[in-house]
């Protein structure tokens, strides 16, 4: 867990500042991918705010635009090269500062072509993002493009300005990177291999959430049930004393959810994403015995073909998925699961694919996150033979959706008369005159009420259930 000292980068927030002391400059972020790339925009947002930028949602407005890119879907470049052509104009005419990071720009046939055809700043990649203000500072001063990105797997940055938009929920990044080498994804050449950040760090952090008012905390990773994995190794082999955090020692994921579970203030645990070859009994043991770890698991399945898992580097059959959904359901109490799916994968039969609809249809997942499959350069899969033919990929696709939306309906009718205590998160944004929150499932509630009941933990009775929400009625309480 080799920290990165930035005092130096902190310094550069405070150089940048000056320079825009009195100008009244706005910035605008635009975010790809997942919550961790979600995460990392809520640092940018903090080191921008420190350095005098305020925020606007109108991109026409803004000094500074900030594109924090996703390299997971094929579209995803497609969606960046659009926007940078369209902020073109604006560049020309205003002097607006691009900036552009994230996972893409761990990608050197990306950045090949940004620098070719498009206008920018800053290119800084993941494992550079605490040295954003300083890039900014340099581009302004020296009037040059900076790309600053590194081909290596990066440190743990500790103590960047965070800025979030919500003031209930908060996520928190315990780990990055992924030594898992999934043969269709791109993660872990551009977000590096594992390594965990030290627990008491995001033990501290998680006490200043609840002092600020949060609620609800989101344990974010690529793979976080291998929490503490790679460090473990290193201890063993050096015969090290693991990390202590008040007596505990903290040095697997089940410890740090026991840990998190008991700090003051916190309602609800959750976490993503977690990887089905490490849900060790301690793991599901911890889910289990800890009442504010939510019992919705997220298990991501990919495929229900055995020999398409084999072809995924996956390390899980169909059989074993499935076992583990079973010990889960054994040990742990009204458990519920979603699950990713990724249809079309090279070499897929329809018979492979018949396997994936049979898992679902036994697991009945409460959510699926479905994908097409899609080439990334620099993956195995990306050189395989006999990729599906997009056709078919899309017919699969809208046959499991389907199945899908099928069980949703069925798996809503059983929470009709249910009781749930949920934390009000606000204002329903598809409905202003509702109040929404969200059972231990994840199932999105809407119900009356006033706004004294946002941030507090209410009984709610679930009247009617519609596709994609649920209505309820809050119970009066003594």
């Amino acid at each position: 867990m080799t920290k990165t000292d930035i005092n130096e980068e902190l310094e550069y927030i405070e150089k940048v500042k000056k320079i825009n002391e009195g100008k009244n400059l706005k910035y605008n972020v635009f975010t790809m991918g997942c919550q961790l790339n979600e995460n990392d925009s809520e640092k940018i947002c903090g080191m921008a705010e420190k350095m005098g930028y305020t925020k606007t949602e109108n991109i026409a407005d803004a000094d500074l635009v900030i594109y924090n890119t996703c390299c997971v879907r094929e579209n995803a470049e497609e969606k960046l090269f659009g926007k940078l052509g369209e902020i073109k104009k604006q560049k020309e005419a205003k002097g607006t500062i691009i900036a552009i990071g994230g996972c893409m720009m761990q990608e050197q046939h990306i950045v090949d072509k940004i620098k070719k055809s498009y206008k920018y700043d800053v290119i800084f990649g993941t494992h550079t993002l605490h040295k954003f203000p300083k890039d900014l500072y340099n581009a302004i001063m020296e009037n040059k493009r900076i790309t600053d990105i590194i081909d290596i797997d990066g440190e743990i940055i500790e103590g960047l300005p965070i800025k979030r938009e919500d003031n209930i929920r908060a996520s928190v990044t315990i780990m990055n990177g992924c030594n898992n080498f999934c043969t269709y994804c791109i993660v872990p050449y551009v977000r590096g291999r594992e390594r965990s950040r030290a627990p008491e760090d995001i033990i501290n952090e998680i006490k200043g959430l609840a002092q600020m008012g949060y609620k609800e905390i989101t344990l974010l990773g690529q793979n976080v049930n291998s929490y503490m994995r790679v460090e473990r190794e290193k201890a063993k082999a050096s015969m090290q004393e693991s990390n202590e955090v008040n007596n505990i020692k903290i040095d697997s994921f089940a410890k740090l959810l026991r840990a998190v579970n008991n700090i003051d203030g916190i309602e609800k645990i959750r976490f993503v994403s977690p990887h089905p070859k490490d849900f060790t009994d301690d793991v599901i043991e911890a889910i289990r015995d800890c009442e504010k770890v939510s019992k919705f698991i997220h298990l991501p399945l990919q495929s229900g073909s055995t020999k398409v898992l084999k072809a995924m580097n996956r390390v899980y059959t169909k059989e074993q998925y499935l076992n583990l959904v079973k010990k889960m359901q054994e040990k742990i109490p009204n458990v519920k699961f979603s699950t990713d799916i990724i249809v079309g994968f090279p070499g897929e039969t329809e018979e492979d694919f018949e396997d994936t609809l049979d898992v679902v249809k036994q697991v009945k997942f409460e959510q699926i996150f479905m994908f097409i499959y899609s080439r990334r350069v620099g993956t195995p899969a990306d050189k395989m033979e006999n990729q599906i033919p997009e056709e078919i990929k899309h017919k699969r696709f809208d046959r499991l959706k389907a199945l899908y939306e099928e069980q949703i309906e069925e798996n809503n009718k059983a929470y009709i008369g249910t009781v749930h205590n949920l934390l009000v998160e606000g204002y329903s944004k598809t409905n202003s005159n509702f109040l929404t929150g969200r059972t231990d499932s994840n199932k999105v509630i809407i119900f009356e009420g006033n706004d004294s009941l946002i941030g507090k933990v209410v009984p709610v009775k679930i009247v009617s259930e519609h596709l994609w929400y649920l209505k309820g009625e809050v119970l009066e309480t003594k």
